[in-house]
Order: structure tokens, then sequence, then C-alpha cells
């Protein structure tokens, strides 16, 4: 098992979407001076921390970056459709500005869950940017208004739920219910498949940017979130080759449906990571970080 790391210091980068809107203050972490950028994208409730046993490894062939997507982690969390929308355009704009405004070139881009849908929006959107996509349980986005037909009886009252919590003292009172430790361990416990990586550690870095008075707002307006794009959609679009990583104990994103990415002419590797869950960089960094090594010096030689 690998230690966590000492804490590495976070940046600020001031990104303005456009010359019509406020700038936002973005946090990331940097470490490694020399090699490819690379840019770690988070998933859902997480942050640069989710990345913490991946980014000095990583740092030792690589400019390695760790992202916190704007209304996560350190970063700005302006109020949803006043504004920002919270879409994975959104969020594939603001890796693409990074690349230019920050890193001064083309990345490749690692995800985790939902990061891996902002990060193929990225390479769609902005294929100069970027070299290559690595995908670690890629959100299937399995209640998303397009693939609600095919999903179990009980989780068509999907949209029903999604609205009562849009009414905001419903809404705020849930994000309450969810922000407590013993809540997000039990969370964490069925994400992960070896209960010794759900940490109190790891308990309070989810916990921390939760205590931000905008953070319920962002997290309902992403539970509303039901539109957009499906990794169905955007890895045809791709330009760039692709990895796919996938715990195979993944309980949220079911590996038998993971497994049809592979088909995609720009999939190189589609590989299984037996007894792992939803978040194996975290889990198993062991295991993931020489993956992704390897992927990336490949990569460099191109």
């Amino acid at each position: 098992m690998i230690a966590t790391p000492h804490p590495i210091a976070h940046q600020f980068w001031t990104w303005q979407p456009n010359k019509d809107s406020r700038a936002f203050t973005i946090a990331y972490q940097k470490q490694g001076d020399h090699g490819i950028p690379v840019i770690l994208i988070h998933g859902f409730g997480a942050g640069t921390f989710h990345w913490r046993k991946n980014l000095p490894d990583l740092a030792a062939h690589a400019q390695v970056y760790a992202i916190d997507l704007l209304g996560f982690g350190k970063s700005d969390k302006p109020t949803p459709a006043i504004e920002v929308n919270y879409t994975f355009e959104t969020w594939g704009q603001q890796i693409l500005d990074f690349c230019r405004d920050v890193i001064g070139g083309p990345a490749l881009l690692i995800g985790n869950s939902i990061g891996c849908i902002a990060a193929m929006q990225a390479a769609v959107d902005g294929p100069e940017w970027v070299k290559g996509v690595a995908l670690l349980n890629c959100s299937l986005r399995l209640l998303h208004d397009r693939k609600r037909a095919t999903q179990p009886f009980y989780k068509q009252f999907a949209p029903l739920l999604q609205n009562v919590l849009q009414y905001k003292p419903i809404g705020n009172w849930f994000f309450s219910q969810i922000a407590q430790p013993k809540t997000v361990k039990k969370v964490l416990l069925q994400a992960y498949k070896r209960s010794e990586a759900v940490t109190d550690e790891l308990v309070n870095y989810l916990l921390e940017p939760a205590q931000d008075p905008k953070a319920a707002d962002v997290f309902l307006a992403f539970t509303a979130y039901s539109q957009g794009p499906l990794p169905e959609d955007l890895f045809p679009q791709l330009q760039c080759p692709a990895i796919v990583l996938w715990g195979t104990e993944d309980p949220w994103e079911p590996i038998e449906l993971g497994r049809e990415f592979a088909h995609y002419p720009m999939v190189t590797a589609f590989i299984e990571l037996p007894g792992l869950g939803h978040c194996p960089q975290d889990e198993a960094p062991e295991i993931v970080n020489p993956i992704l090594n390897d992927w990336i010096r490949s990569l460099e030689l191109v």
C-alpha cells in the first residue's frame, strides 16, 4: 500500500470563462517540473485530495496538475443558473482554458467518474489541447433523461425526487443530512471494496468543502442535471487515444456496461481492476499508478 504523502500546497488561477462573465478562483495542485503535462480531474463531490496518492508518483515522469472543478473543492462555488451553469460544457471549457492559460500547451487528461465526462468533453471541444485521455470508472450517467427508461422500476421516480430537492428548504435539509461524517463514511464503504482505504482523513477531506455556504446549491444543481452528454455521445468524437480502467466491484457504474466502451476506435485498452470499486486511484494506487505511468510514457514518445 502506498503511504499517503505530505499535503501539496494549493495554487490558485483566476478564470474568466468569457469577457462578459465575472472571474472565478480555481484551485489546483502541481508537482513535477519536466515531462508531458497531465491534468487529474476528480469525480462528483471530490477534489484534488482524491489524487493525493497519485500525484507524487506520476510527477516522477510528468508535470502533473490536480484541479478542482468549478463548484468543488477549494474552487469558487458561484450561484447555479445565475452566475454559471454546472454542465460538462462548462467544466470542459475550464479544462481547456487551464491548458491554455496555466500550462501553455496541450496535456493528457486523467479522470475519475464524472471527471471522465468532463475530460472527454474537453477533448471533443478542443482536440488541439488534449493529447490523450485516461478514464477511471467513467460515469455511465444512468439517471440521464435518455437512459431512465432502461433502469429498474424504482429509479423511474428519480425526476420526482429531483424536483422535490429543488425546493430550497427541503434540498438544504437533505444536503445537511448527507454532509455528516457517518453518512459520508457509509457511502464510501459502498463505493470502495477495500474498507481500509476509507479513512477518517478521506472523510474529512470530503466534508471540508461542504462547509461552504454555497456547497448545497452546487450539490442540488448537479443532482438535477439529467441532460448533457452521455459517454457514448463523446467516445465516437474523440480524436485522441483513450484508455479505460475499471474496478470490477464498482456498485454504481457496472463494469458489464463499461466493457462496451472497449469497442470504440480510439480506445486502445480496456483494463479491468479486479476487486476494486468506484475510485481505484485512491483505493489501490499501487495498482493504478504503474498503469498510468506506463500510459504517460507511451504518449510522450508519440
